[in-house]
This record gives C-alpha cells, sequence and structure tokens, in this order.
C-alpha cells in the first residue's frame, strides 16, 4: 500500500477514534490510584471486576467505607491514609488519579510523564494516556467500548445492551473451539481453514432447525388437544356450564375486570398474575382448588403464546427448560390433585392459601425495592429442585412459578432475558398439565371465575406489552405487594372470626 509521506512521516487526517485497544495484564503489574471517593471506587471496582489479582496501592486522605470494604476482601489492595507523595509513583506501572483538585491532578500527571508512567485521570480526557472503557464480560469473552473519551454514558448503555443481548451460552462455544484449536494437527494454514468452518456458522444465516419445528407442533398441538380435552370435560361433566351460559352470573363482570387488570400488571413486571388473580377469587369466596383452577386454565394461551414468541426469538435456553419443565410438571400434577382431593375441606385450606399469598406479597414488595440492583452471584445450578417445588408451590398456591423460579434464577446469576423466555415457554405445560389435573378432579367449578379471568386475561395479552414502557415497574410492584398482603390478611382474618 503507498502511503502518503512528508520528510519520511506517513500523513493522516486525525478523523474518528485514534484510539489503539490493548488488553492488559494487570495481574503482573501494580497499579498506583489516588482518591478513594466515589470516583475513586468506580475506577477500584472495574479493575477488580475484570483482574481481580492486580497489587493496588490507593493513597487518599478520606477513605470511602467501600473502599475500605474492598481492601478487607481482597488481599493485593493496600490503603495508604495521607495526601499524595512522589515517592508514591516509585515501583508503580500505571497511575489512575480520581480526586477533584486540579493542581493535584496536573502536578501528579507530569511527574508521571517525568518517570514515563502511563496515566489516567478521571473526567479529564487531555490528561489522560489512556481511558478505561465500558467491558462486557462473557465468560473467557471480553469486549471492551471506546467513546475516544467523548460521552461515558453511551459506552455504559453500549455495555448493558451487549451484555443482556449475548448468550451466556457463548462461553462454552468458545471453550469448544479452544478444544478444537488444541487437537488440529498440521499446518498454520490448515489450522485456520478448520477454524473458520467451525466458526461459519456464527455468521451465516440460520435457517429454521428441526428443534424449532418440533418445539412449535408440540405447543400449538399440546395447545389444540387440552382446548378440546377441557371442552369435553366441561360439557360432559359440569351441567352447571351449561345452565350458566344462559344465565352469566354477576360476579362473571368482576373476574373479567380482574383478569384484565392482573394480566396487564403481569405484561408489565413478568410476575405476579397467579398470586394477585387467587387472591382475589379466594376474598371473592373461591374455594382454593377451584380459584387455582381458574388461575391455571386463563394462563394456558397467554404462557403458550407468549413461550413460543420466546423460543422463536431464541430467547430460550433449552438445557435449563428440560431441567425445569420435567420436574415442574411432576410438582404441578402432584399439588394440583393434593389440593383437589382437598376441596371439600377448602374451610381448612384457604387460610393456609391466603397465608401463601401473604408471604408472596411480602416477596413482591421486598423485591421492589431491588428492582434494578445488578446481581452478581454465581449462577444457580440446583435447577431440577427448583422446577419441582415451583410447580408444586404454584399448583397448590394458585401462583406463584414467576415469583418463585424466575426470581431465582436471575437472582442466582442467571441471564435475565434467557430465564424470562425459559420459565415462559415451561410454564404454558405446567399450566396445562396442572388445569387438566384439577379439570378431572373437580365436580363442580366456579365458571364465574374462570371464564372471566379466561377472557379477561386474552383480552389484556396484546395490550400488556406497551405497558411495560410507560409505568415504573417498582410502582406497580409496590402496588402489587401492598394490595396481595392486604387482601390476604382479610381473608385470613375472616377465617379466624367465623371460627370464632
Amino acid at each position: 500500500m503507498n502511503l502518503p509521506k512528508n520528510n519520511g512521516i506517513a500523513e493522516f487526517e486525525e478523523t474518528g477514534n485514534q484510539l489503539f485497544p490493548v488488553f492488559l495484564k494487570l495481574n503482573h503489574l501494580h497499579v498506583l490510584l489516588v482518591g478513594a471517593g466515589n470516583v475513586g471506587l468506580e475506577k477500584l471496582s472495574a479493575i477488580l471486576a475484570n483482574s481481580p489479582q492486580t497489587q493496588i496501592t490507593v493513597v487518599a486522605q478520606h477513605v470511602s467505607p467501600e473502599v475500605n470494604e474492598l481492601a478487607e476482601l481482597y488481599s493485593r489492595l493496600r490503603i495508604v491514609k495521607r495526601s499524595f507523595e512522589e515517592n508514591d509513583l516509585d515501583n508503580k506501572d500505571l497511575v489512575i488519579v480520581a480526586t477533584d483538585q486540579p493542581l493535584i491532578n496536573e502536578m501528579i500527571r507530569q511527574l508521571a510523564r517525568h518517570r514515563r508512567l502511563l496515566i489516567n485521570v478521571a473526567d479529564k480526557p487531555d490528561l489522560c494516556d489512556f481511558y478505561l472503557g465500558s467491558i462486557v464480560k462473557k465468560g473467557d469473552l471480553k469486549l471492551g467500548i471506546s467513546t475516544n473519551g467523548k460521552s461515558p454514558t453511551v459506552a455504559k448503555r453500549l455495555k448493558e445492551m451487549l451484555q443482556a443481548n449475548l448468550p451466556d451460552e457463548i462461553d462454552d462455544t468458545l471453550q469448544q473451539i479452544n478444544k478444537l484449536r488444541i487437537k488440529l494437527n498440521g499446518d498454520f494454514a490448515y489450522k485456520v481453514k478448520e477454524l473458520n468452518k467451525a466458526t461459519a456458522i456464527l455468521v451465516e444465516p440460520v435457517a429454521e432447525q428441526p428443534s424449532s419445528k418440533r418445539m412449535r407442533w408440540l405447543i400449538w398441538s399440546s395447545l389444540v388437544i387440552s382446548i378440546a380435552i377441557i371442552a369435553v370435560l366441561f360439557w360432559e361433566n359440569n351441567a352447571a356450564f351449561k345452565s350458566y351460559l344462559i344465565d352469566i352470573h354477576p360476579s362473571f363482570y368482576y373476574f373479567l375486570i380482574a383478569g384484565f387488570f392482573f394480566a396487564m400488571i403481569d405484561g408489565a413486571i413478568g410476575m405476579s398474575y397467579g398470586v394477585t388473580s387467587t387472591t382475589f377469587a379466594l376474598s371473592m369466596g373461591i374455594p382454593p382448588a377451584s380459584a387455582s383452577t381458574a388461575v391455571h386454565v386463563s394462563e394456558i394461551m397467554s404462557n403458550g403464546i407468549a413461550g413460543w414468541m420466546h423460543f422463536r426469538m431464541k430467547n430460550v435456553n433449552m438445557r435449563m427448560f428440560y431441567k425445569l419443565v420435567i420436574p415442574g410438571i411432576i410438582g404441578a400434577v402432584s399439588g394440583a390433585y393434593i389440593l383437589s382431593s382437598l376441596e371439600h375441606y377448602s374451610h381448612y385450606t384457604r387460610p393456609v392459601v391466603s397465608l401463601y399469598t401473604l408471604i408472596l406479597g411480602a416477596v413482591i414488595l421486598r423485591k421492589s425495592f431491588h428492582v434494578n440492583k445488578k446481581r452478581t452471584g454465581k449462577k444457580i445450578q440446583k435447577i431440577i429442585p427448583l422446577g419441582f417445588g415451583g410447580g408444586f408451590i404454584d399448583a397448590v398456591g394458585g401462583g406463584g412459578w414467576g415469583s418463585i423460579v424466575l426470581s431465582s434464577l436471575i437472582a442466582g446469576g442467571r441471564n435475565a432475558r434467557y430465564a424470562l423466555g425459559t420459565v415462559k415457554l415451561s410454564r404454558f405445560f405446567i399450566a396445562l398439565m396442572s388445569s387438566l389435573t384439577f379439570i378431572t378432579m373437580l365436580n363442580n367449578l366456579h365458571w364465574n371465575a374462570l371464564l372471566g379471568l379466561v377472557i379477561g386475561s386474552a383480552i389484556a395479552s396484546p395490550l400488556a406489552a406497551r405497558l411495560s414502557n410507560r409505568i415504573s415497574v417498582k410502582v406497580i410492584m409496590v402496588s402489587v405487594g401492598i394490595i396481595v398482603i392486604l387482601a390476604s390478611l382479610k381473608n385470613i382474618l375472616s377465617t379466624i372470626m367465623n371460627l370464632i
């Protein structure tokens, strides 16, 4: 390539980002951080999150409690509580300055340059030799984002988008490619050719796979068959259904409105439809088994469609799905069978279920104050017990699959998007099987509750997605938590007063 030259030096117009990206082995370097306030904490946290074995010396007159806590966790982090001195630069490899004193910043910059040390001064691009960009990390895969010092906020938003959309499984792909690379024999050209073949799938358009077709037919055939079975059971075994079509009970309209309202809430926060609907049904005098039946039947269609859409958008972790759905179905059928068998003792089971919804209401209320809190825990591994317990409790209590399973997966370090898609798809099969169990076990269904919730939630489903972008999730969760707690307390108190 012919390059324009002037006196032996190539001439280029300095446009765009001129930074050269480099990944440093900080574990082998000694870093000096001057300043230990909020900005210093941010810089320190970024270093430790990516290179926890880095040797770091922090020099500051005032040290925030959070920095002191980090010093207790990381043995190679040392804090010196005093003003900066020139000899602090001795034996250091990198310098990061995070003070709000311009004169001190300039002085440290000059001293560092004199010693040929690279320096970063927070919020002062002109004084920086390098920037600390936003980092996206998925196992051994790490992406650095730079805006050339123009907008850290934009870099942060891009990081959040990539972190949410890059699948966790990409690290599995990386590990498998590494094993393949190690096993390959031959010259360099051959290895490159074989690795290109193995990684071509990452950039080629993906056609619909046989597994996708099987899942589509499984969902829709299950839906059609379940509707047919439910219709036959309704018509043959429930004479009340026939008369109900002629004489609609006024409470139907209350459940219609409630189903619509609760489905809109569920669309906004991804959970709470079951617990809110069950709490409402119990407060209307519906026995626990019939209340749970109405809730689960109303969830079949909405979860089937939602699950299929998540599957089409590749938001489902199939390995996690199979670990959830099989034990979840077993737990749901067991719970539905037990609760249906106790329908004649509803005056005893109602306060128990109300106590459960009371606890779930408190859980939702507590989670509302941590809705934006970042999760840093290790991935939860005990998926099978979680699925069984979630399915059993969901059937007995009329809800809680989302509150229990989805929350546990996200809190346990699972990707929120994949957790939501997997939970929604598995929820369809769990709602389907528990509904069939309830219907075959119960002799008398409360049609006003069942049809009201089914129709109300169906009407709300197309509108629910838009609600999530218009109303604060925290406000909704606080409101739902308070409403569920108050309604559950009312049911419990009413039972106690009747016994007295």
